[in-house]
């Protein structure tokens, strides 16, 4: 089964396209470096629940929609081998001051597939 890398991040909506245009060019990077799949998404039907929710996940605010997103990899092991060669990757290195979001309040983390349909 496959492996799969997931994460949220609260980006401002004015500079949502700044954001989309480096999820572009990450996703030909991952997918150059192996991976099968990478998808981004913008929130479109996000209830802030007393709880938990996407935007409380990440502390998005007013101005910003939340963003998910996941890779997806043919095994843990090349997971890791993909992610070491994509940053490493002078095209995504980017000063943090520069970066459309906020890096501080992103979530994420690796997942073992264990249905796939």
């Amino acid at each position: 089964m496959a492996y799969v890398d997931g994460f949220i991040i609260a980006v401002p909506k004015e500079k949502i396209e700044a954001y989309k245009e480096l999820a572009r060019l990450a996703g030909q990077v991952w997918k150059e470096y192996g991976a099968l799949a990478y998808v981004e998404c913008t929130g479109d039907d996000l209830p802030y629940g007393e709880l938990t929710s996407f935007p409380r996940a990440v502390l998005a605010k007013e101005d910003e929609t939340v963003v998910f997103a996941w890779i997806v990899y043919e095994s843990r092991e090349q997971r890791d081998a993909i992610n070491k060669k994509v940053m490493a990757d002078p095209r995504l290195q980017t000063d943090p001051a520069g970066c459309p979001f906020d890096t501080k309040r992103m979530v994420f983390g690796g997942f073992e597939t264990f249905v796939q349909v």
